[in-house]
């Protein structure tokens, strides 16, 4: 019975690292003068996506001369809040951050906002109906990578390798519970196979962006569910760790499973250019030069997008093994 995998991406990384120095005011370097100090609370270290993430903002920070305060605060809204805070108390001139979750934020970017001190969301969106908390939002279209991994699926549903017995059975593991890339990827993807009504989600649950957490739900959906064809996973990290329990079982990934994942960091694209993963939707995590861009621009008082999107694509098992040599993450 062949079997089918959607995975996208998950992350690993803790710590607390400090780059540069605080700034208590004074001119900005768009005045000639003195340097931008930036406060950055990091969601964490949950993946490789993540630590490329981390390494380009730091290294962006460094090659732009802006001080760069940095936090990780290991995937926990309350320690991201605490480090925003903290950013604030120290008068820095930019406070960016990538949200844990989407909700739950009003309150600590008032504080922000009566300080004067402009915040730029990177990666994650915030849900909140005030959009003067925030000047901008640096990042992927979550939806849009959903709907790219679904639009994979509707277009090898005819496949012999995918369907089975007429339908295309899925379960799914979902990044973070409430973070804007889980929540946005599982709703362009289901949006997007509805067009298809042999496909089905007949089960869902969060591996939290992990590899141990994909391992862990693929075992799962092994044990308690049958004839699946499909796993979506929000991440590459996921479904490297779903590959692991796959192999596990007995069965060949690629092939007895079909794997699409988000993300295209390096281990995922070598699963891919070795025919273990079939399709990767890329979510492009060298945000840095951009955040430094658009930190010198709001210090400066110019006038910058609200929302800016990076620019992403796709690839396959040939497309994988030719980019892989010149991959920077």
């Amino acid at each position: 019975m062949k079997k089918f995998l959607v995975a996208g991406s998950a992350v690993v990384m803790a710590s607390l690292a400090l780059v540069g120095c605080s700034s208590s005011g004074g001119t900005k370097s768009g005045g000639g003068g003195g340097k931008i100090t930036m406060g950055f609370a990091q969601v964490g270290a949950e993946s490789g996506w993540r630590t490329a993430n981390t390494k380009s903002i730091q290294a962006s920070a460094k090659a732009a001369g802006i001080e760069l305060k940095f936090s990780d605060p290991q995937q926990k809204q309350e320690n991201q809040i605490k480090a925003i805070r903290s950013y604030i108390q120290q008068k820095v001139d930019v406070i960016a951050f990538s949200p844990v979750v989407e909700t739950g934020w009003d309150a600590v970017l008032q504080e922000a906002k009566r300080a004067k001190i402009p915040v730029i969301l990177t990666d994650r969106a915030v849900d909140s109906k005030d959009t003067s908390l925030y000047e901008t939002f640096l990042g992927s279209d979550f939806i849009k990578e959903g709907q790219k991994a679904g639009k994979w699926l509707v277009d090898n549903a005819d496949s012999s390798d995918v369907n089975h017995d007429g339908k295309i059975n899925v379960v799914q593991i979902e990044g973070t519970t409430g973070a804007a890339p889980a929540i946005d990827r599982k709703t362009g993807f289901e949006d997007t196979i509805k067009s298809d009504s042999r496909i089905k989600v007949i089960a869902s649950q969060t591996g939290d962006f992990t590899r141990d957490g994909g391992k862990q739900v693929m075992e799962s959906f092994l044990k308690s569910q049958k004839d699946i064809d499909v796993l979506f996973a929000h991440n590459d990290d996921e479904g490297l760790g779903a590959l692991e329990a796959i192999k596990a079982a007995g069965l060949t990934p690629g092939k007895d499973i079909k794997i699409i994942t988000i993300d295209a960091v390096k281990d995922g694209m070598t699963a891919l250019s070795k025919g273990e993963f079939n399709y990767i939707v890329e979510c492009n995590p060298l945000l840095g030069p951009q955040l430094m861009d658009l930190a010198k621009k709001v210090v400066n008082g110019d006038d910058v997008p609200k929302r800016v999107i990076t620019k992403e694509t796709t690839f396959t098992p040939e497309e994988a093994a030719k980019a892989l040599p010149s991959r920077q993450y």
